[in-house]
């Protein structure tokens, strides 16, 4: 028969391996847990189908998922192409302070660097990466479609431990690639929506986008009783432009007049052009008075310097104006739907623009 002695043993190490058990239990259920959150967040980033989606999954999300202090994207876009594109469909880039963009020597990646590199947060390296934060311990992920780098993913941790140089990145060389397919994806969505919304030969809004931005804009004041202006703009005699120098200088013309504009405006205001000649502005927050202001100087930015056409004359320089109705809501009624009131507000413009015109051109009238 066994002793005392032994039996305590057994029930000793029958505890030992009890005790043992429920740790791995435990450590299973973690890891489960992890596994769970990581596929949630695969299906988040996966599912972005709109590029504030990606952003806000990508800085808000991932943090939360990964246990980290921060996660900033930075993206490769020296034409501003990107930018041009979000800044039209009205997505604010002050938004998302962690969405950054690469201009030259602001990165601590070359173009043929394809592999994370994970260490100690060094600030003259990364503090471009960081700009708001300083982590002890960073991992930067380049992001590779098709051979190119488009940007990178940086992570970063408050703990000196998380990221050392002597750990494997299969796991965040996986999320690089995830991050990377979604970002072109969503990208080119993005692009596909700015083409559908765009005038092909100005590169100004088209008509169906500055009615649809027009009737959200008008729902908007309505709710906050704030101001909203409309100019209606068309440029002087030019269907002699057409007719004397010939359609190619009249699409010259209106390029360059929709640039022109486009100058005088600033980011919260939109352009579009209506059909023909005729240009929409739709200014947000602007009175009457501020769009009258706003109006003369589109006017005398058009009128001021000859537009640069071939076949005009010895100087291939052409005089081109324009005549312009303004028309606002101070603030818009509330008692109609904005479908309704965009309608009006476009219908006084347009009725201001052709007083303009029965005036003389080359000026600018106000809604009565």
């Amino acid at each position: 028969m066994k002793s005392a002695v032994d039996t305590q043993a057994l029930i000793e190490e029958n505890q030992q391996l009890h005790a043992e058990m429920q740790d791995l239990l435990e450590q299973a259920r973690i890891n489960q847990q992890i596994m769970q959150r990581h596929q949630a967040f695969d299906l988040r980033l996966i599912g972005s189908g709109e590029f504030r989606d990606l952003i806000e999954t990508v800085s808000l999300l991932m943090p939360n998922t990964f246990n980290l202090e921060i996660v900033t994207l930075t993206l490769i876009d020296h034409d501003f192409d990107i930018r041009r594109i979000l800044q039209d469909l009205q997505i604010g880039l002050d938004e998302y302070p962690n969405l950054l963009f690469h201009v030259e020597g602001s990165t601590p990646l070359s173009p043929d660097q394809h592999k994370p590199t994970l260490g100690p947060y060094q600030p003259a390296l990364h503090k471009p990466l960081f700009p708001s934060y300083q982590p002890a311990s960073v991992a930067v992920l380049p992001l590779m479609r098709h051979q190119k780098l488009i940007g990178c993913l940086a992570l970063g941790s408050a703990h000196e431990g998380r990221f050392t140089g002597n750990l494997a990145t299969d796991f965040i060389e996986r999320l690089a690639s995830v991050v990377a397919i979604c970002l072109e994806n969503v990208i080119n969505n993005e692009r596909l929506k700015h083409i559908g919304l765009t005038d092909p030969l100005t590169g100004v809004n088209n008509r169906r986008y500055i009615e649809q931005r027009m009737q959200e804009e008008i729902g908007r004041a309505q709710r906050e009783r704030s101001a909203l202006s409309c100019l209606f703009i068309d440029i002087d005699h030019f269907k002699r432009v057409n007719d004397k120098f010939g359609h190619q200088s009249g699409d010259d013309v209106l390029r360059e007049v929709a640039t022109r504009i486009k100058k005088e405006l600033r980011l919260s205001d939109s352009l579009g052009r209506y059909g023909g000649e005729e240009f929409i502005v739709l200014l947000t927050q602007a009175t009457v008075q501020d769009a009258a202001r706003i109006a003369e100087r589109i006017r005398a930015s058009v009128a001021q310097q000859a537009i640069l056409i071939a076949g005009a004359d010895a100087d291939n320089a052409l005089q081109i104006t324009v005549s312009i109705g303004a028309a606002a809501q101070t603030p818009p009624d509330r008692s109609i739907p904005a479908d309704v009131a965009r309608q009006k507000l476009v219908a006084r413009a347009d009725e201001a623009l052709y007083r303009a015109k029965e005036s003389g051109r080359n000026r600018v009238v106000l809604a009565d």
